[in-house]
């Protein structure tokens, strides 16, 4: 009797941003279809993958940290087989073959199919599209482009990643329509710049189309969208945000400063002016939106003025959801000769400052919605140690005015008349439902309240 074959066991670990996870998810669905084991713990793998970010920093430092785990791992020998790919290995290959010699081969972006044929395999170009999803089954990302125009003088992206290319509007309606078949309710469209959508491809920006489109996939109940750009915002999206019941009242809008002179510098192409016209026009148009930003502190020409500008700008606009990142000097980048004068410190003083202000925005935010009513998709349920040292289990989901990972979440008791759900209830509503709740109490991170 023949002995059946081994199959090697591979384990994919992902750093970086959304659209980072979405490559890793094609390539899961490649090495699925090619019989291969996925395992979810590195130490029980043959073959341990890395898909790193090299966007900043401190993406760079979570990804080789990951990087060199994985090389204790092979030097102990629990790993056969190490590969890394990504946007770090695409600018710094020569770097990390030389620096870690546990690594066997370094694949940069776009080059999945140089990775399945390293494990053995086939690439099976008929699954393009396919993904095995590592978010919860009931949402998922849709990445509708690759590379940035943009010519941002702080940012590697296209170094990396290329020139803008746009999907084809009808391969993204198959990919949704094929994700919704799979349980997916919520679409979360990403891109380098979502706004540009259509530019390169058919002449003309057509994300409104485009999510005009995706709101007929039958099963789809939420789409979100997400990395918009301020500069030469489609004023389509607003009608599109106005007459689409199933597109999230709910726009992420990095705008990265307020200052003219920073502005200028970091090549944005939009004066301070214009931006703030820009917020309030959507605010106009689209009632109850909540406006997601990013800002960078301690860009090379941010003075203590500029930054002053930029407090009084985030403490005028109130964005509902808001982060700040220190700048992250990148090689290859315009802004690179401009040096790094200010201190590290003084860039984490900068950024806790705004985010201080920001807590204390999001907590008056959040309170304003004690006493409605909203739609909360539940994402999980959750046993939570209260202060007398019961457990209690929440079921934890999110409205339309956040996504993901990186905004508020709300935390729902089963009953109006309990407090929480006593742990081992089985309550009917499953992860993935959506829920009518009345909000009864906030925080500057979450909301709580009654399902109805």
């Amino acid at each position: 009797m023949r002995k059946e074959r081994k199959r090697t066991k591979v384990h994919l670990t992902t750093v970086g941003c959304p659209k980072n996870l979405v490559d890793s998810e094609s390539l899961l669905a490649q090495i699925n279809a090619n019989n291969f084991e996925i395992v979810d713990v590195p130490h029980c793998a043959d073959v341990a993958i890395v898909n790193t970010c090299g966007f900043i920093g401190a993406a760079k430092e979570e990804s080789i940290d990951t990087i060199l785990q994985f090389a204790e791992l092979k030097k102990a020998g629990s790993l056969k087989q190490l590969l890394v790919m990504g946007c770090l290995a695409q600018r710094y290959r020569d770097e990390l073959i030389k620096e870690i010699p546990e690594i066997d081969e370094v694949f940069g972006v776009q080059q999945q199919p140089a990775v399945i044929k390293s494990l053995g395999g086939e690439y099976r170009y008929e699954l393009l599209g396919e993904r095995m999803l590592t978010t919860p089954k009931h949402t998922a990302y849709l990445k509708i482009a690759e590379g940035c125009d943009n010519p941002c003088s702080f940012c590697a992206i296209p170094l990396i990643r290329g020139k803008y290319v746009s999907r084809p509007m009808e391969e993204l309606i198959r990919e949704g329509k094929s994700l919704a078949a799979h349980g997916v309710k919520e679409l979360i469209v990403i891109a380098q710049d979502t706004t540009y959508y259509g530019l390169d491809l058919y002449g003309r920006r057509r994300l409104a189309d485009l999510l005009f489109a995706l709101a007929e996939i039958d099963g789809v109940e939420w789409i979100r969208l997400m990395y918009t750009y301020p500069t030469k915002f489609p004023r389509d999206v607003l009608k599109a945000l106005r007459e689409i019941p199933k597109l999230c009242r709910y726009i992420d809008l990095p705008v990265q400063h307020s200052s003219d002179v920073v502005l200028r510098s970091m090549r944005r192409g939009i004066s301070a002016r214009a931006l703030r016209d820009l917020i309030h026009e959507i605010r106009d148009s689209v009632p109850d939106i909540a406006l997601r930003t990013t800002l960078i502190v301690g860009y090379p020409e941010e003075t203590e003025r500029e930054f002053e500008d930029l407090v009084k700008f985030v403490e005028e606009m109130r964005f509902e959801r808001l982060g700040a990142f220190t700048y992250s000097q990148e090689e290859g980048t315009a802004a690179f000769l401009l040096g790094d004068p200010v201190p590290e410190m003084e860039k984490e003083r900068r950024r806790d400052t705004i985010l201080e202000i920001q807590r204390e925005i999001s907590a008056e935010r959040n309170a304003e919605r004690i006493g409605t009513v909203v739609r909360v998709l539940i994402d999980r349920v959750e046993d939570v140690s209260l202060p007398r040292g019961e457990m209690a289990r929440y079921l934890v989901g999110r409205t339309e005015w956040d996504a993901p990972e990186i905004d508020n979440e709300v935390l729902l008791s089963f009953r109006s008349n309990e407090d929480t759900i006593p742990v081992g209830a089985c309550p009917e509503i499953a992860e993935g439902r959506f829920v009518e709740a009345k909000i009864t109490s906030a925080t500057e991170h979450d909301l709580f309240g009654e399902i109805l």
